[in-house]
This record gives structure tokens, sequence and C-alpha cells, in this order.
């Protein structure tokens, strides 16, 4: 496949440009404004941050994007699905709170959210896909019925996926709740009873009552439940500084996988271009309720037509970065070079961008082009 273009601007601003004019000729120079968008319906697909989570993407961002979608004469409207996790973002009702709280009002952003998978999370449509791993692919309806897609991802480390990416914002991000149960179910975690401290932490994360404990005072051990267990992983970054709880190795690439194909379903056949902020690398998704202190300096802005293209130049740009000091990188030990691999071992970030290079969303190979 031939090689996809990436463009590419830094975060340095001067007094006749700031950074959210570097955005717009970013999205200007990449070809974003060259789409037939005239009075189509134009789904933003956005991360709102989890309230306590200050690493989220600011709506400012996002608001570059809209004016410009609307100077094309686009009908745009912010959105994502509800989650699994515990959280203000199960629901429409509380999700539409919590996106408020971090400023993606219509008055901050010039566009109304839409929540896209309904109210309880069950309002989809099956996508037939006949990927290797899914026959369909579960979406929030209103982004279907969007006529095309933008993704604006704020690119970090996943617990789970090795990466957060535009392919994980599309895929995971735009499931249904049915969608996230179908993705999550190949892999259940389990329990390491010598390294368990039975602190609880794992239960207030987990949503569906799958945790509980036993044994004498000083001695309680996590059990988790399979049956209630979504395999969801949110457990398993709660107990990151002990390393209790892991999730069977293979279950993370077929995640990955999974997460490639419904990212397919949700472009295919309609208009789609990709942005993507490589700041505030954090060690964990915003769904967090928290963030830590970025891993890496803030590395720039990227957007491209191809998803994939944009995951690897993302990723390979992070490598290429120091890690900073007194951050959850460095607290690991056996460095290797990668540092999503370094932040969570058992992940490999890989395995889903190769997938979706082999499903034709994209391609590994690319051309970084330097807006200046």
């Amino acid at each position: 496949m031939e090689k996809s273009k990436v463009y590419f601007t830094n975060f340095r601003a001067k007094p006749d440009r700031n950074i959210l004019q570097k955005l717009r000729h970013l999205i200007e120079a990449a070809g974003m404004t060259s789409m037939p968008l005239e009075g189509k319906f134009t789904a933003v697909k956005i991360h709102f941050g989890e309230p306590g989570n200050l690493a989220f993407l600011r709506p400012n961002y996002a608001k570059v994007v809209v004016d410009t979608l609307k100077d094309m004469g686009a009908r745009p409207f912010l959105t994502d699905c509800n989650t699994l996790y515990t959280g203000m973002r199960r629901n429409a009702l509380d999700h539409l709170s919590a996106a408020f709280e971090n400023g993606f009002s219509p008055l901050q952003t010039g566009c109304h959210v839409i929540i896209a998978d309904g109210l309880l999370g069950n309002d989809h449509v099956a996508v037939p896909i006949d990927g290797e791993y899914c026959k369909e692919a579960l979406i929030g309806r209103a982004a279907m019925d969007a006529e095309a897609i933008i993704s604006l991802t704020h690119f970090k480390c996943h617990e789970g996926t090795g990466i957060g990416g535009a392919l994980k914002n599309l895929g995971m991000g735009l499931g249904s709740t049915a969608g996230k149960r179908a993705m999550h179910c190949d892999g259940k975690p389990v329990v390491d009873h010598d390294k368990c401290i039975g602190c609880g932490l794992c239960a207030r994360q987990c949503a569906h009552g799958a945790i509980s404990f036993s044994g004498e005072k000083g001695q309680r051990r996590a059990t988790i439940d399979h049956d209630k267990c979504v395999g969801c992983g949110r457990c398993v970054g709660a107990c990151r500084d002990r390393g209790a709880i892991q999730g069977p190795d293979s279950s993370n690439d077929v995640l990955n996988c999974k997460i490639a194909e419904y990212a397919w379903a949700v472009i295919k056949d309609r208009p789609n271009f990709h942005i993507s902020l490589v700041m505030d690398v954090s060690p964990y998704c915003d769904c967090h309720p928290e963030n830590d202190t970025p891993i890496i300096a803030d590395v720039g802005m990227f957007a491209s037509f191809d998803p994939v293209a944009l995951d690897v130049a993302c990723a390979d740009a992070c490598n290429r970065m120091e890690p900073l000091p007194g951050t959850f990188l460095t607290d690991r030990n056996n460095r290797t070079g990668d540092i999503f691999n370094d932040t969570h071992p058992y992940t490999n970030w890989r395995s889903g961008v190769e997938h979706a290079a082999k499903l034709g969303v994209g391609s590994l190979e690319y051309e970084l082009i330097e807006v200046r």
C-alpha cells in the first residue's frame, strides 16, 4: 500500500499565531477543507473526559474543528457513546452533565452534543463487517446516521490497548454499551492473591459488582466473579501499584483487533478525517477520574485521512521522546525503548494497527509532512 500522508505541527507559538490558529492551519493543509461536506451532518468524535481528570482535550480545540466545518457548510455535532465503567458517563443524562462540566457546551464549542447510543447505551446500529473477530459491529445510532466522521483524539497511553489513539477513539468510543461488551468479552482479569492486599480499590472501579473479598482482617483478598465481569479492565488499572490483577496476555491483542474492526465499521463508505493531539500523554485513559503526570513532554498536533498511519506516526513520535523524570514511566524497570509497552508491559499496541492495515483501513507506512 502506498505511504499515507500525515501532517504535523508542533506546539510552539509566537505572538502573531497561537496554537489554535496553528491547529486550523494544520487541518487545512492536511486537506480536511477539501471534503465535500456542504449541508452534511458531521459527527466529531471526541472524549469529553471523566470529571476529575484534567488531561482530556480542552473544548477550545473542538471549537476550532467545529468552526472550520461550519465554514465548509457542514452541520457538525460532538459525540461519544456511553461507557461500561463507573463514573458519570454510563447514561446519556450524566454523560451530558460530565461534558458540560468539562466545558463542552454549545456556547463554548459552537455546536450541540449528542450521545450517540441513546439514554442507556442500547440505541445502536448493527453494521455488518464480516471481520476476523466480529461479524457485525454495534455502533451508536447517531454516529451512523451522520454523513461524515471526524475524529479528534487525545493521544495517550492505555492500560488495555497500549495506546489510546484514533482507532480506539473511533472503534471503542463509538461502540454502544453492547458493542463495548462484545469487544471486551474475550478476556477476564485474574487476581494474584500473593500480591493482593485487600485495599478495595478494584471493587470501587467495578460497575458490575464482580469483585468480592474474603479472609480475616489483614488477610482480605479479592476474587473476581467471571460470570459478572465484562472484561473492561478498570480493576487492572486500579491495581497499578501492586500489579495483583492482570488480564490474559492474548486478550489484549484480541481487544485491539476488535477495536480495529469496529473502527472500520465506523468509517467505511463515508467521508472521514482524523486529528490527534499528542499532549499530556498520561499513563491511563481519560475515562479515569484522575490523571497522572505526563510521561513525556508535549509533542505536537497530527492530522491525516488515514487513522492507521496517524496512530503509527503519533506512537513513533512519542518513542523518540525522552521520558520525563519523576513520572510513572521512570518508575518502571527494564525499559525497552517503547514507552507504551514499558508503561503497560502486558499490552502490544502494534497488534491493533497491524490488524487495521490488514483490513484495509489504512497503511502502516507514512510520509510525515511538517506544517509551519
